[in-house]
């Protein structure tokens, strides 16, 4: 199995762990449209208490990636998504985040989906 399908195998388990539905081709091209940065724990994981972070998410995810327009609906969304992975669980995979933005927003088109 290459790094890559690890990768992605841990973030399915970790979805399934939190009894999160998902679409696994989804959850794949999620993953390798992060590139590199998923193999560096830091860049790997959101965090959810981090404003700077978050405010991060929301410009280089939400409004340039998918393309949608700066509002009060995308920070409720990223607190949405924050609390159903749970705000006390530190690893707070992006690849996760990023797919459950997408899905919450109906942008899988996007990925391709």
């Amino acid at each position: 199995m290459s790094k890559f399908d690890e990768k992605v195998a841990q973030y399915s388990k970790f979805m399934d762990d939190k009894g999160l539905g998902y679409n696994a081709d989804l959850l794949k091209a999620v993953t390798k449209g992060l590139g590199p940065s998923i193999y560096k724990r830091d860049a790997e994981t959101v965090s959810g208490s981090d404003a700077k972070e978050l405010e991060t998410v929301k410009k280089n995810f939400l409004m340039k990636k998918l393309g949608l327009e700066d509002g009060p609906k995308l920070d409720e969304a990223i607190a949405k998504v924050i609390e159903a992975i749970g705000k006390s669980e530190r690893s707070k995979y992006r690849a996760v985040v990023y797919y459950m933005l997408a899905v919450e927003f109906g942008k899988e088109s996007v990925y391709g989906m």
